[in-house]
Protein backbone atom coordinates (compact mmCIF):
# COMPACT_ATOMS: atom_id res chain seq x y z
CA UNK A 1 0.00 0.00 0.00
CA UNK A 2 1.05 3.51 -0.52
CA UNK A 3 0.78 5.07 2.97
CA UNK A 4 1.00 8.39 4.13
CA UNK A 5 1.32 10.10 7.60
CA UNK A 6 1.28 13.36 8.64
CA UNK A 7 3.06 14.26 11.90
CA UNK A 8 3.88 17.61 13.26
CA UNK A 9 6.32 15.85 15.88
CA UNK A 10 9.41 14.96 14.27
CA UNK A 11 13.47 15.00 14.37
CA UNK A 12 15.06 17.14 15.86
CA UNK A 13 12.68 16.57 18.23
CA UNK A 14 13.70 13.06 20.60
CA UNK A 15 10.72 11.70 22.16
CA UNK A 16 8.66 8.63 22.02
CA UNK A 17 6.52 9.66 19.54
CA UNK A 18 8.68 10.87 17.06
CA UNK A 19 10.83 7.66 17.64
CA UNK A 20 7.31 5.50 17.72
CA UNK A 21 6.59 7.05 14.22
CA UNK A 22 10.54 6.56 13.10
CA UNK A 23 10.34 2.70 13.93
CA UNK A 24 6.34 2.28 12.01
CA UNK A 25 8.06 3.92 8.91
CA UNK A 26 10.95 1.64 8.91
CA UNK A 27 8.76 -1.16 9.78
CA UNK A 28 6.09 -0.47 6.88
CA UNK A 29 8.88 -0.19 4.45
CA UNK A 30 10.28 -3.77 5.43
CA UNK A 31 7.39 -4.88 4.73
CA UNK A 32 6.93 -3.80 1.51
CA UNK A 33 4.92 -0.42 1.67
CA UNK A 34 5.39 2.54 -0.08
CA UNK A 35 5.30 5.22 2.82
CA UNK A 36 5.60 8.95 2.58
CA UNK A 37 5.54 11.26 6.20
CA UNK A 38 5.24 14.98 5.42
CA UNK A 39 6.54 16.68 8.80
CA UNK A 40 7.56 20.00 9.35
CA UNK A 41 10.92 19.68 7.51
CA UNK A 42 8.83 20.35 4.30
CA UNK A 43 7.46 23.96 6.13
CA UNK A 44 8.87 27.20 7.06
CA UNK A 45 8.22 27.32 11.00
CA UNK A 46 8.25 28.86 14.15
CA UNK A 47 9.70 27.75 17.50
CA UNK A 48 6.21 26.48 19.58
CA UNK A 49 5.32 29.23 22.48
CA UNK A 50 7.49 27.84 25.97
CA UNK A 51 9.08 24.99 23.64
CA UNK A 52 11.17 25.96 21.37
CA UNK A 53 12.57 22.70 20.48
CA UNK A 54 8.99 21.51 18.67
CA UNK A 55 8.52 23.44 15.25
CA UNK A 56 5.13 24.27 14.03
CA UNK A 57 4.86 25.02 10.24
CA UNK A 58 2.98 28.30 9.14
CA UNK A 59 0.64 28.31 6.36
CA UNK A 60 0.96 24.68 4.95
CA UNK A 61 -2.10 24.52 3.35
CA UNK A 62 -1.32 24.46 -0.32
CA UNK A 63 1.68 22.79 0.07
CA UNK A 64 -0.09 19.89 2.13
CA UNK A 65 -2.56 20.09 -0.76
CA UNK A 66 -0.12 19.25 -3.47
CA UNK A 67 1.70 16.77 -1.54
CA UNK A 68 -1.27 14.35 -1.16
CA UNK A 69 -2.61 14.98 -4.73
CA UNK A 70 0.85 13.72 -6.05
CA UNK A 71 1.79 10.78 -4.02
CA UNK A 72 -2.41 9.69 -3.95
CA UNK A 73 -1.93 7.83 -0.78
CA UNK A 74 -4.58 4.60 -0.50
CA UNK A 75 -4.04 5.05 3.13
CA UNK A 76 -3.94 8.59 5.50
CA UNK A 77 -3.24 8.58 8.91
CA UNK A 78 -3.11 11.88 11.00
CA UNK A 79 -0.15 11.05 14.14
CA UNK A 80 -0.50 14.70 15.48
CA UNK A 81 -2.90 17.15 16.62
CA UNK A 82 -0.81 20.31 15.65
CA UNK A 83 -0.92 22.54 12.32
CA UNK A 84 0.37 20.02 9.98
CA UNK A 85 -2.65 17.18 11.13
CA UNK A 86 -5.24 19.82 11.14
CA UNK A 87 -4.80 20.96 7.82
CA UNK A 88 -4.47 17.28 6.49
CA UNK A 89 -7.59 16.95 8.56
CA UNK A 90 -9.64 19.71 6.90
CA UNK A 91 -8.17 18.76 3.47
CA UNK A 92 -9.63 14.88 3.95
CA UNK A 93 -12.83 15.83 5.35
CA UNK A 94 -14.14 18.67 2.85
CA UNK A 95 -13.35 15.53 0.49
CA UNK A 96 -14.80 13.54 2.36
CA UNK A 97 -11.48 11.08 2.66
CA UNK A 98 -11.38 8.14 4.80
CA UNK A 99 -8.57 8.87 7.53
CA UNK A 100 -7.29 7.83 11.04
CA UNK A 101 -5.55 9.27 13.55
CA UNK A 102 -3.67 8.18 16.83
CA UNK A 103 -3.94 10.04 20.70
CA UNK A 104 -0.03 9.71 21.75
CA UNK A 105 -0.47 12.99 23.62
CA UNK A 106 -2.40 14.11 26.34
CA UNK A 107 -2.54 18.14 25.13
CA UNK A 108 -5.47 18.89 27.14
CA UNK A 109 -3.07 18.54 30.41
CA UNK A 110 -0.32 19.85 29.08
CA UNK A 111 -1.77 23.18 28.23
CA UNK A 112 -3.38 23.13 31.93
CA UNK A 113 0.05 22.71 33.32
CA UNK A 114 1.50 25.21 31.22
CA UNK A 115 -1.16 27.89 30.16
CA UNK A 116 -3.90 26.93 33.20
CA UNK A 117 -6.78 26.41 30.25
CA UNK A 118 -9.23 23.52 31.96
CA UNK A 119 -8.89 20.64 30.74
CA UNK A 120 -12.55 20.05 29.83
CA UNK A 121 -11.43 22.94 27.16
CA UNK A 122 -8.91 20.83 25.29
CA UNK A 123 -10.59 17.81 25.22
CA UNK A 124 -13.55 19.68 23.62
CA UNK A 125 -10.71 20.85 20.97
CA UNK A 126 -9.68 16.76 20.54
CA UNK A 127 -13.39 15.40 20.38
CA UNK A 128 -13.57 17.87 17.09
CA UNK A 129 -10.11 16.81 15.90
CA UNK A 130 -10.80 13.14 16.00
CA UNK A 131 -14.14 13.05 15.53
CA UNK A 132 -14.27 12.28 11.91
CA UNK A 133 -11.68 9.69 12.18
CA UNK A 134 -12.23 6.35 11.00
CA UNK A 135 -10.23 5.14 14.02
CA UNK A 136 -8.29 6.80 16.81
CA UNK A 137 -5.32 4.54 17.99
CA UNK A 138 -4.24 4.53 21.54
CA UNK A 139 -1.37 2.18 23.25
CA UNK A 140 -3.10 1.65 26.08
CA UNK A 141 -6.46 0.00 27.91
CA UNK A 142 -5.88 3.06 30.29
CA UNK A 143 -5.78 6.06 27.53
CA UNK A 144 -8.99 4.27 26.37
CA UNK A 145 -11.36 3.83 29.17
CA UNK A 146 -10.18 8.37 29.93
CA UNK A 147 -10.70 8.86 26.49
CA UNK A 148 -14.11 6.73 26.04
CA UNK A 149 -15.25 8.68 29.85
CA UNK A 150 -14.74 12.31 27.68
CA UNK A 151 -16.98 10.77 25.30
CA UNK A 152 -14.48 9.57 22.61
CA UNK A 153 -15.86 6.59 20.26
CA UNK A 154 -14.02 4.21 17.85
CA UNK A 155 -11.38 3.55 19.55
CA UNK A 156 -8.43 1.19 18.52
CA UNK A 157 -5.75 -0.61 20.25
CA UNK A 158 -2.10 0.13 18.84
CA UNK A 159 0.54 -0.66 20.96
CA UNK A 160 3.71 0.00 21.03
CA UNK A 161 7.29 -1.97 21.04
CA UNK A 162 10.56 -2.03 21.68
CA UNK A 163 13.84 -2.47 20.02
CA UNK A 164 15.76 -4.93 22.30
CA UNK A 165 18.80 -5.13 20.36
CA UNK A 166 19.41 -1.46 21.12
CA UNK A 167 18.22 -1.61 24.58
CA UNK A 168 20.13 -4.20 26.49
CA UNK A 169 22.05 -4.73 29.72
CA UNK A 170 25.39 -3.40 29.50
CA UNK A 171 28.22 -2.98 32.20
CA UNK A 172 27.26 -0.74 34.73
CA UNK A 173 30.58 0.80 34.59
CA UNK A 174 30.46 2.09 31.22
CA UNK A 175 30.07 5.26 32.15
CA UNK A 176 32.17 5.76 35.14
CA UNK A 177 34.64 8.08 33.11
CA UNK A 178 31.61 10.62 32.96
CA UNK A 179 28.94 10.06 35.82
CA UNK A 180 31.46 9.57 39.05
CA UNK A 181 28.44 9.89 41.83
CA UNK A 182 28.13 7.58 44.28
CA UNK A 183 25.70 4.46 43.42
CA UNK A 184 22.66 3.05 43.35
CA UNK A 185 22.04 5.44 40.22
CA UNK A 186 18.30 6.54 39.81
CA UNK A 187 17.96 7.30 35.98
CA UNK A 188 15.47 9.52 34.13
CA UNK A 189 15.41 9.47 30.59
CA UNK A 190 12.76 12.06 28.84
CA UNK A 191 12.01 15.66 28.07
CA UNK A 192 12.98 18.06 30.43
CA UNK A 193 9.63 20.02 31.07
CA UNK A 194 7.02 20.70 33.50
CA UNK A 195 4.52 18.20 32.01
CA UNK A 196 6.49 15.76 33.18
CA UNK A 197 6.23 16.27 36.70
CA UNK A 198 10.42 16.08 37.25
CA UNK A 199 10.38 17.90 40.08
CA UNK A 200 9.04 15.12 42.31
CA UNK A 201 11.94 13.04 41.13
CA UNK A 202 14.56 15.57 41.92
CA UNK A 203 12.62 16.74 45.07
CA UNK A 204 13.22 13.07 46.23
CA UNK A 205 15.60 12.33 49.29
CA UNK A 206 17.32 9.17 47.75
CA UNK A 207 21.06 7.52 48.46
CA UNK A 208 23.51 7.59 45.43
CA UNK A 209 23.33 9.83 42.37
CA UNK A 210 19.78 10.70 40.38
CA UNK A 211 20.88 11.47 36.62
CA UNK A 212 18.41 12.96 34.55
CA UNK A 213 18.84 12.20 30.43
CA UNK A 214 17.03 14.90 28.11
CA UNK A 215 16.14 17.87 26.69
CA UNK A 216 13.67 20.58 26.96
CA UNK A 217 12.48 23.87 28.36
CA UNK A 218 13.32 23.08 32.25
CA UNK A 219 16.86 21.95 32.11
CA UNK A 220 19.00 25.41 32.08
CA UNK A 221 16.76 26.06 35.69
CA UNK A 222 16.75 22.62 36.81
CA UNK A 223 19.98 21.55 35.97
CA UNK A 224 21.17 25.44 38.00
CA UNK A 225 18.62 24.75 40.96
CA UNK A 226 20.02 20.78 41.71
CA UNK A 227 23.55 20.45 40.83
CA UNK A 228 23.96 17.76 42.76
CA UNK A 229 21.90 16.04 39.73
CA UNK A 230 24.14 14.69 36.38
CA UNK A 231 22.35 16.37 33.84
CA UNK A 232 23.23 14.56 30.56
CA UNK A 233 21.45 16.39 28.28
CA UNK A 234 20.21 14.37 25.25
CA UNK A 235 21.51 11.48 24.04
CA UNK A 236 20.91 9.33 20.99
CA UNK A 237 20.82 5.83 19.54
CA UNK A 238 23.85 3.50 21.18
CA UNK A 239 25.27 6.67 23.33
CA UNK A 240 20.92 6.68 24.94
CA UNK A 241 20.59 3.20 25.02
CA UNK A 242 24.17 2.88 27.67
CA UNK A 243 22.67 6.17 29.60
CA UNK A 244 19.77 3.67 30.23
CA UNK A 245 21.69 0.59 30.75
CA UNK A 246 24.35 2.06 33.06
CA UNK A 247 21.61 3.04 35.92
CA UNK A 248 19.99 0.63 38.83
CA UNK A 249 16.32 2.02 38.44
CA UNK A 250 14.54 3.69 36.30
CA UNK A 251 12.28 6.89 38.22
CA UNK A 252 9.45 7.86 36.05
CA UNK A 253 7.74 10.85 37.75
CA UNK A 254 5.05 11.75 34.91
CA UNK A 255 1.46 11.36 35.36
CA UNK A 256 0.17 12.86 32.19
CA UNK A 257 1.93 9.76 29.62
CA UNK A 258 -0.51 8.09 27.22
CA UNK A 259 2.09 5.54 27.14
CA UNK A 260 5.78 6.14 27.75
CA UNK A 261 8.20 4.22 25.61
CA UNK A 262 11.02 4.78 28.14
CA UNK A 263 9.36 2.08 30.76
CA UNK A 264 9.91 -0.44 28.00
CA UNK A 265 13.44 0.95 26.73
CA UNK A 266 14.63 0.94 30.57
CA UNK A 267 13.43 -2.41 31.37
CA UNK A 268 14.79 -3.91 28.09
CA UNK A 269 18.07 -2.37 29.21
CA UNK A 270 17.22 -4.50 32.65
CA UNK A 271 16.34 -1.73 35.00
CA UNK A 272 13.00 -1.59 37.45
CA UNK A 273 10.95 0.76 37.19
CA UNK A 274 9.44 2.87 39.95
CA UNK A 275 6.59 5.39 38.94
CA UNK A 276 3.19 6.29 40.37
CA UNK A 277 -0.01 4.04 39.79
CA UNK A 278 -1.53 6.32 36.84
CA UNK A 279 -2.08 5.29 33.26
CA UNK A 280 0.82 4.34 31.43
CA UNK A 281 2.73 2.77 33.87
CA UNK A 282 0.06 0.79 35.04
CA UNK A 283 -0.83 -0.34 31.61
CA UNK A 284 2.47 -0.97 30.79
CA UNK A 285 3.79 -2.61 33.98
CA UNK A 286 0.55 -3.29 35.89
CA UNK A 287 1.16 -5.83 39.08
CA UNK A 288 4.12 -7.30 37.19
CA UNK A 289 6.97 -7.73 38.81
CA UNK A 290 9.37 -5.60 37.14
CA UNK A 291 8.66 -2.10 38.94
CA UNK A 292 6.84 -0.58 41.64
CA UNK A 293 3.81 1.52 41.31
CA UNK A 294 3.08 4.12 44.49
CA UNK A 295 2.40 7.13 45.36
CA UNK A 296 4.96 7.06 47.51
CA UNK A 297 7.76 7.78 44.99
CA UNK A 298 11.04 7.40 47.20
CA UNK A 299 9.67 3.95 48.90
CA UNK A 300 8.99 2.83 44.82
CA UNK A 301 12.52 3.81 43.86
CA UNK A 302 14.03 1.69 46.82
CA UNK A 303 11.84 -1.06 46.78
CA UNK A 304 12.97 -1.38 42.75
CA UNK A 305 16.33 -1.61 43.57
CA UNK A 306 15.63 -5.50 44.61
CA UNK A 307 14.20 -6.24 41.69
CA UNK A 308 16.39 -8.53 39.47
CA UNK A 309 17.76 -6.99 35.90
CA UNK A 310 16.97 -10.29 34.10
CA UNK A 311 12.92 -10.04 35.11
CA UNK A 312 13.15 -6.64 33.62
CA UNK A 313 14.74 -8.01 30.15
CA UNK A 314 12.66 -10.77 30.06
CA UNK A 315 9.29 -8.57 30.57
CA UNK A 316 10.66 -6.34 27.54
CA UNK A 317 11.55 -9.49 25.68
CA UNK A 318 7.57 -10.54 24.94
CA UNK A 319 6.86 -6.63 23.52
CA UNK A 320 7.94 -7.06 20.36
CA UNK A 321 7.37 -4.06 16.91
CA UNK A 322 5.88 -6.61 14.59
CA UNK A 323 2.81 -7.00 17.00
CA UNK A 324 2.46 -3.13 16.92
CA UNK A 325 3.02 -3.05 13.21
CA UNK A 326 0.18 -5.67 12.89
CA UNK A 327 -2.13 -3.86 15.10
CA UNK A 328 -1.76 -0.20 13.12
CA UNK A 329 -1.77 -2.11 9.56
CA UNK A 330 -5.51 -3.65 10.92
CA UNK A 331 -6.52 0.04 12.23
CA UNK A 332 -5.98 1.31 8.59
CA UNK A 333 -8.55 2.46 6.27
CA UNK A 334 -7.51 1.67 2.99
CA UNK A 335 -9.44 3.48 -0.07
CA UNK A 336 -9.13 3.57 -3.89
CA UNK A 337 -7.16 6.97 -4.28
CA UNK A 338 -8.77 7.17 -7.95
CA UNK A 339 -12.10 8.21 -6.60
CA UNK A 340 -10.34 10.85 -4.75
CA UNK A 341 -7.46 12.93 -6.00
CA UNK A 342 -6.72 14.58 -9.39
CA UNK A 343 -4.38 12.89 -11.66
CA UNK A 344 -2.95 16.21 -13.51
CA UNK A 345 -0.93 17.15 -10.03
CA UNK A 346 2.72 18.39 -10.16
CA UNK A 347 5.28 16.60 -8.20
CA UNK A 348 6.49 18.34 -5.05
CA UNK A 349 9.24 17.13 -2.41
CA UNK A 350 7.54 15.78 0.77
CA UNK A 351 9.61 15.92 4.34
CA UNK A 352 10.48 12.09 4.98
CA UNK A 353 9.46 10.46 2.12
CA UNK A 354 10.44 6.39 1.56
Amino acid sequence: MRILVVTDAWFPQVNGVVRTLDTLRRRLEARGHETVYITPDSFRTIPCPTYSEIRLALLPGKTMAEAIKTFQPCVVHIATEGPLGVTARRYCVKRDIPFTTAFHTKFPEYVNARFGLPVSWGYKVMRWFHGPSRAIMVATQGIEDELSSWGFSNIKRWTRGVDTDLFRPRPKDSLDHLITGPRPWFVYVGRVAVEKNIKAFLNLDLPGTKIVVGGGPQFESLKARHPEVHFAGERHGEDLATHFAVGDVFVFPSRTDTFGLVLLEALASGLSVAAYPVSGPLDVIGDAPVGVLSEDLRAAALKALEIPAEACRDFALARSWETSIDQFLSNIYPFEPGDFFASDASPVEVGGSA
